[in-house]
């Protein structure tokens, strides 16, 4: 192994992904199995969370990865899990929030549409703040506090490039909609979740800066997954680079924020986005 390789080795350490389940989450996991970790594949469903291990092991067969379930937004529920492993002698040395509500963007023509801010109802807004934010806070309080103890971690937050730039909005505009009030838009969760994400990352990159813990941000910019044709497009023309994120081009970023090789760095966001928010 040449010593670069070996700042990316992260043999012998576990990570842990929240919301592993879905199409990004599966991809962190496996961008740390590729670089040795054993990872603890966690979502609030256990078949979820099994689901996102059989997959990785179809493409990575000798993948050490314990699958869990967890939920993000109760405290009971994340020290059930560090307990569980506690007791198997694993600790968490990597630490990826990645659980999100994301809600689709769709029109129901007839209607006030309840993505507006003006409808936005409470009580989503308080489901997906939970999840989101709230969850992030509380996995790092219960596995980022461990790690801080024992003096050596990383935790990286998934954000987004909305977490840097506002949403546009005429992205998600529907032809066949007349009336301004029912046209769909990216709800205010999304944006508030995601740059809250990042100044959580700033705050406990200081906070624990004298305990070994390194805290970092991710922003990707969309990632395509078979979307309506006239959305890549729209979205398209927005992004120097000409297009959307393939779905595996984000993992040799999460490998050198979890590693050694970005052993300098902390309380920064990186922006992985064609170039969408420099425009």
């Amino acid at each position: 192994m040449t010593a670069l390789a070996s700042r990316y080795d992260l043999s012998g350490r576990t990570a842990l992904v929240t919301g592993a389940g879905g199409l990004l989450g599966r991809q962190h996991v496996a961008a740390l199995v590729e670089t040795g970790a054993r990872v603890v594949v966690t979502d609030i469903i256990m078949a979820q969370a099994e689901a996102a291990v059989t997959a990785i092991r179809d493409k990575i067969p000798s993948a050490d990865l314990v699958p869990a379930a967890l939920d993000v937004s109760s405290v009971d529920s994340i020290r059930t899990v560090s307990d569980d492993l506690a007791r198997s002698s694993i600790a968490v040395d990597i630490l990826i929030n990645n659980a999100a509500i994301d809600p689709k963007v769709t029109s129901a023509p007839g209607v006030a549409h309840s993505s507006r801010f003006e409808a936005f109802p409470v009580p989503q807004w308080q489901t997906e703040i939970a999840v989101g934010l709230t969850g992030a806070m509380l996995c790092s309080q219960v596995f980022g506090g461990a790690m801080a103890a024992r003096g050596r971690g990383v935790i990286l937050n998934i954000a987004s490039d909305l977490g840097v730039i506002a949403p546009d909005q005429r992205l998600y505009r529907q032809p066949n909609v007349t009336h301004e009030e029912e046209q769909p838009v990216k709800p205010v969760t999304y944006s508030v979740i995601k740059h809250g994400l990042i100044g959580l990352t700033k705050y406990l990159a200081t906070y624990w800066a004298d305990k070994g813990v390194r805290v970092n941000a991710i922003s990707p910019g969309g990632v395509f997954n078979n979307q309506d044709p006239a959305f890549v497009e729209k979205l398209a023309r927005l992004i120097p680079m000409g297009r959307m994120a393939d779905v595996e081009e984000y993992r040799a970023a999460i490998q050198f924020l979890c590693s050694d090789a970005s052993s300098y760095m902390t309380g920064q966001n990186m922006v992985v986005d064609g170039g969408r928010s420099v425009w």
